[in-house]
C-alpha cells in the first residue's frame, strides 16, 4: 500500500467537490495550487478562488502561482515532496509540473473521452443534443485530454437538463470517481489504456460571442439544445428588434411547440402571457430571458412592465 503525499490543483466549484472528497476520505493533501485571486463584483475587489476558500478552512497550504514555469513555483511545489498530482478544471500544465511526482498527474474531465476533448464539455454534451455522458481520468501528458485513461463512468442527459443541472451532476459524480482512481493508486493496482483513436471526435470548444448566438435558421431542436447547454453561463443570446429598439437579449430557458403557421422566420408571437419565436418547425417558446439593465426573470414577470410590439422580432 503506498503512503500518498497528494498537490491537488483546481480552481472553480466544480473543483471544490473533488477536494472536499479527497480529504474527507482521509487523503494527505499537502498543498493546492489555484488561480490567483481576480477582481469581482461590482466594487471589482479581489476574490479568492473557490478552491483556494476551502482549502483555507481546511488549513491546507496553497500556492497561487501566475507563471506555472516560473523558478520560484517549481521550487515551491518541489519542497511539498508530493508523489501524487490531482489536477480538476485547473489550466494546462507545462511538462516540467506534470512529470514531477513520482505516481504521476491525473485529470480529472467531464465528459467520455476522448469526445468532448477541450474546455466547455458540459456544454457541448448538450448543445449536440447527446443521451449521455461522464467523467473521465486519465495522465495527463503533453496534449491537451489525450493522455493513458484510467477510469470512467456514464450518466444519462435527460432531454430537459441544463448545463447547471448537468454540470452539478458531474461534480459529484467526478468526486466518486477521483477516489476510484486514488485507492487504484494506493493499491498500485492502476491499468491505464491508450484513447482509441477515431475519426469521430467531438470537440468541445471554447465558448465565444459567436457560437452563443442563436441562429434562428436552425432546426427547432437544435436551437433548443443550444440553449440548455448554455445556461445558466455564458448564456445564449440573440438581437432583440422591439419597436424601433435593438438590444441584446438573452435567453436561459425555452420550451418546444411544433406546428405549422405562417410567420416569418425571427417574429415575436405573444398569446397572452405567452411569449414565442417563430421558426421554421413552430415555435420556441421564452420562458426565462434578460434584457439589459434587468434582471434574468420568467417571462410572466417581465410582461408585467414590459411590451411586445406588434413589430417585434428577433436577428
Amino acid at each position: 500500500m503506498r503512503d500518498l503525499r497528494i498537490v491537488f490543483m483546481g480552481t472553480p466549484e466544480f473543483a471544490v467537490y473533488s477536494l472536499k472528497a479527497i480529504v474527507e476520505a482521509g487523503y494527505n493533501v499537502v498543498g493546492v495550487i489555484t488561480a490567483p485571486d481576480r477582481p469581482a463584483g461590482r466594487g471589482r475587489k479581489l476574490q479568492a478562488s473557490a478552491v483556494k476558500q476551502f482549502a483555507i478552512q481546511q488549513n491546507l497550504k496553497v500556492l497561487q502561482p501566475v507563471n506555472l514555469k516560473s523558478d520560484d513555483f517549481l521550487a515551491e511545489l518541489k519542497e511539498l515532496s508530493a508523489n501524487l498530482q490531482v489536477v480538476v478544471a485547473f489550466r494546462m500544465l507545462p511538462e516540467v509540473v506534470w512529470k514531477m511526482p513520482e505516481f504521476g498527474t491525473f485529470n480529472l474531465h467531464a465528459s467520455l473521452l476522448p469526445q468532448y476533448r477541450g474546455a466547455a464539455p458540459i456544454n457541448w454534451a448538450i448543445i449536440n443534443g447527446e443521451k449521455e455522458t461522464g467523467v473521465s481520468t486519465f495522465f495527463i501528458d503533453e496534449k491537451i485530454d489525450t493522455g493513458e485513461m484510467i477510469m470512467q463512468e456514464k450518466i444519462a442527459i435527460t432531454p430537459t437538463e441544463s448545463a447547471g443541472e448537468l454540470h452539478d451532476k458531474l461534480m459529484q459524480t467526478g468526486s466518486h470517481l477521483i477516489l476510484e482512481t486514488l485507492e487504484a493508486i494506493k493499491k498500485g493496482e492502476v491499468k491505464t489504456t491508450a484513447q482509441p483513436e477515431s475519426d469521430d471526435l467531438k470537440t468541445a470548444y471554447k465558448l465565444d460571442r459567436e457560437n452563443t448566438r442563436v441562429n434562428w435558421e436552425a432546426p427547432l431542436e437544435n436551437t433548443y439544445n443550444l440553449i440548455r447547454g448554455l445556461s445558466p453561463y455564458p448564456t445564449a443570446w440573440t438581437m432583440l428588434s422591439n419597436g424601433n429598439k435593438e438590444e441584446i437579449m438573452k435567453i436561459y430557458a425555452s420550451d418546444i411547440e411544433k406546428t405549422e403557421h405562417e410567420n416569418v422566420t425571427g417574429k415575436i408571437v405573444q398569446e397572452g402571457k405567452t411569449v414565442k419565436v417563430a421558426v421554421k418547425e413552430g415555435f420556441l417558446v421564452l420562458t426565462e430571458v434578460q434584457l439589459p439593465g434587468k434582471k434574468k426573470m420568467p417571462i410572466m414577470d417581465l410582461l408585467n412592465g414590459y411590451e411586445f410590439y406588434p413589430n417585434a422580432k428577433v436577428l
